[in-house]
């Protein structure tokens, strides 16, 4: 009897020891483990620009409608999305979306909805949204981060981390349990003649590229629409015009 309950003691010891090691985990902790399990630090700081390919699929009332997308990112935080829809069973002929940020401001060529100034939440997260990742000198860039405990990410376990940057809306980060890559993220945003969104976007289907991994497969998700990209073309540290970020 006595040393059954010396062994319920000793088993009961080392779980609570195992909740408290788990619980123990910083948010430093779950960064780097993403930062390592995404390729590591030293791959990640090589790094100097990507830019991508793919096909994008779009939700709208009258049915999915399918085109191309062209992705350029350039470091620190130089971006540009020029997406080309085709519409023309709705009878709008081809949709063109190119979205442009040159580090400090930004424009939008919009076919359908008409060119514009990018302002407000929109143009606070393309400055604080850092390639080749926001993790990667958070504290550098005044950025703040928390652990706010495991949630599910579709079926997986994950960590969330909430990231605040100086100015703008903050963003929770899905982390993976298991794999330590990003499962998705969620942030909140006022966009200008929509209103407030809650955007999800969830990433997967990871492969290495130059030794860091890369999802070719997102799926980007709000009230109004879901649109999924998958990417078909993936070259890093290739040279870009810095006018290619401006307002033409």
């Amino acid at each position: 009897m006595r040393k059954r309950w010396l062994s319920i003691s000793i088993l009961a010891a080392l779980a609570v020891c195992h909740a408290r090691l788990a619980h123990a985990q910083t948010a430093d902790d779950i960064v780097e483990k993403y930062l390592a399990a995404t390729g590591g630090r030293a791959a990640l700081e090589k790094l100097t620009s990507r830019v991508i390919t793919g096909v994008i699929s779009t939700s709208t009332p009258a049915g999915d409608l399918s085109g191309s997308i062209e992705i350029y990112t350039k470091a620190p935080n130089k971006a540009r999305t020029l997406i080309k829809i085709d519409a023309s069973r709705l009878g709008a002929g081809v949709i063109v979306q190119d979205q442009r940020f040159n580090g400090t401001s930004g424009y939008a060529i919009d076919s359908l909805n008409g060119n514009r100034e990018i302002t407000g939440d929109q143009l606070e997260l393309a400055r604080s949204n850092t390639f080749p990742s926001p993790l990667l000198n958070y504290k550098d860039a005044g950025s703040r981060v928390e652990l706010l405990g495991r949630e599910k990410a579709g079926d997986k376990d994950a960590y969330v981390l909430r990231i605040t940057p100086k100015t703008g809306p903050s963003a929770r980060m899905f982390i993976d349990a298991d794999t330590y890559l990003l499962a998705k993220t969620v942030v909140a945003i006022s966009v200008p003649q929509i209103g407030d969104i809650e955007q999800t976007v969830d990433v997967s289907d990871y492969r290495t590229v130059d030794g860091v991994k890369v999802p070719y497969l997102t799926r980007s998700s709000n009230q109004f629409q879901t649109v999924s990209v998958t990417v078909t073309t993936v070259e890093q540290n290739t040279p870009i015009d810095d006018a290619m970020f401006s307002k033409p």
